[in-house]
């Protein structure tokens, strides 16, 4: 089905829910450590049990901060805690608390690019709340997990596609993993979405019926779901069929959504300040102070990686993904100042070498002093680019560093022109034919006799220095 639409413009926007790296619930004590036991993390506050009071997670607080001012949104003097009210078997204390007229943030921004185009979506909010539990029914057991800390951001309806929709989303997730406030795995629900998407006629203002895509768990079901809806409200507005504003879900299996129930209004949900908490006066202090320890963010370190060190867009996008492999890339550049050379290794050999998820792998495996120190011997002609790829190999394995095994091993590449031209000399002897081939034009042959002069010496021939060898004497014998 194809999504584009002439007659209707799309209108999009993300409410993005990320649970927050803090190691205990948000109003109480309770541990947050993901796939423990059904009902092992739960106490009498988390459980809503009568006469209990919540605390705020002072941690998770900070986190939203960080969060907020990493996209440039207003952080509020004052805001405060709602009881919303839904009676839904994943609440057991059948309300959750929630931020809702006085948020933690508001008006902020994230810049996407697509396809060439930069883009900045405004943010309209951002919140804490908590997160909501999660039944599994085994046997007699169910699990009751709710209570982590949960941001909720809302951007404004300003994304026009689902492709810009996705890019927002993964942008949104590089900035969270960067800030270290969630580890952005979607697997894991630490990070889905909630995606609203309506249609109106080209070159109208007001905003057609909205429909939302619950718990989009992927940017690949974010961006399919979106394009169904584009082609199903089309179809119906085509047909002169009423949009519903209604929740749906995402059938990934059959590649539909299916609708889950009517949408609720904010009245549904009988919001009221939370009774049991006093509002959060946020110290402006303390904002600053939160403020000069944020890291660099994912877009500045990409655009100096390509000023700084040189590099290609492309390859400043790959090494600045994650923070950890862009620190490692950095790390060995202190140590050797080839930064081309440095990006190279890691992304043709470190990186397929490992072939790991967790990029802090490299830098345990080969610490950076130890790349460094690999790259330096292919600079200075101690061992050639063959023999460091089977060094490297053995440093991963052993955790020794590259001048240890080159010398343990007598890995040193051969580059005394003398030596080396006694074995070309001996190699051309015993190769006539090939000697042959390239007087009539067959340039390969060169290749061949190459091939041979490193198999002789067991790869540990300079390259450059064979080929100029066979090139001077090849030469003279076609004279």
């Amino acid at each position: 089905m194809n999504p584009v639409t002439t007659d209707y413009e799309v209108v999009i926007g993300l409410e993005v829910h990320a649970q927050l790296l803090t190691r205990s619930k948000m109003f109480c004590s309770c541990p947050t450590t993901f796939g423990a036991r059904p009902n092992s993390q739960t106490c009498p506050v988390c459980q809503g049990m009568p006469g209990v009071l919540p605390v705020v997670n002072r941690r998770a607080v900070e986190f939203g901060i960080r969060t907020a001012l990493a996209f440039n949104c207003r952080v509020n003097a004052r805001c405060r805690f709602a009881r919303k009210h839904y009676y839904y078997p994943d609440m057991p204390k059948n309300y959750q608390i929630s931020q809702y007229e006085e948020p933690l943030a508001e008006d902020g921004v994230l810049e996407i690019d697509l396809e060439g185009a930069r883009r900045a979506i405004g943010i309209q909010r951002l919140h804490l709340e908590e997160d909501v539990g999660k039944l599994l029914h085994e046997g007699t057991l169910e699990s009751a997990q709710a209570g982590v800390p949960l941001m909720e951001t809302v951007s404004r309806p300003e994304l026009r596609s689902p492709e810009e929709a996705a890019a927002y989303l993964r942008a949104f997730r590089e900035v969270l993993v960067y800030l270290g406030v969630c580890d952005g795995n979607m697997e894991e629900g630490s990070l889905r979405c909630d995606a609203n998407i309506s249609l109106r006629p080209r070159g109208s203002t007001p905003l057609g019926t909205k429909v939302e895509i619950k718990n989009l768990n992927s940017f690949r079901n974010v961006e399919r779901a979106l394009k169904f809806e584009v082609v199903r409200q089309t179809a119906a507005l085509a047909m002169s069929e009423h949009i519903v504003q209604e929740t749906r879900l995402w059938d990934a299996d059959r590649e539909v959504t299916r609708s889950m129930r009517s949408k609720e209004y904010a009245h549904d949900y009988r919001y009221f300040p939370e009774p049991d908490l006093v509002p959060l006066h946020i110290d402006r202090r303390w904002v600053e102070e939160i403020r000069t320890e944020l890291p660099e963010l994912p877009r500045t370190r990409r655009q100096r990686f390509v000023d700084q060190y040189g590099l290609s867009v492309s390859t400043s996008d790959i090494l600045t993904h994650h923070a950890p492999l862009a620190d490692y890339f950095e790390a060995t550049v202190a140590d050797f100042a080839d930064a081309k050379a440095v990006s190279n290794w890691i992304l043709s050999e470190s990186l397929r070498a490992l072939a790991v998820g967790d990029e802090r792998a490299i830098a345990r495996a080969v610490p950076p002093r130890n790349l460094a120190g690999l790259l330096r011997l292919i600079a200075d002609g101690t061992i050639s680019g063959k023999i460091a790829k089977d060094v490297f190999l053995r440093m991963l394995a052993s955790g020794e560093d590259a001048p240890t095994i080159v010398g343990r091993e007598g890995l040193t590449q051969v580059a005394d022109e003398t030596v080396l031209g006694g074995i070309v000399d001996s190699v051309m002897a015993a190769n006539p034919k090939a000697i042959e081939d390239f007087k009539r034009g067959k340039t390969v042959a060169k290749k061949s006799l190459v091939g041979q002069v490193m198999k002789a010496t067991g790869g540990k021939a300079n390259p450059a220095l064979v080929d100029r060898l066979l090139e001077d004497k090849l030469s003279k014998i076609q004279l």
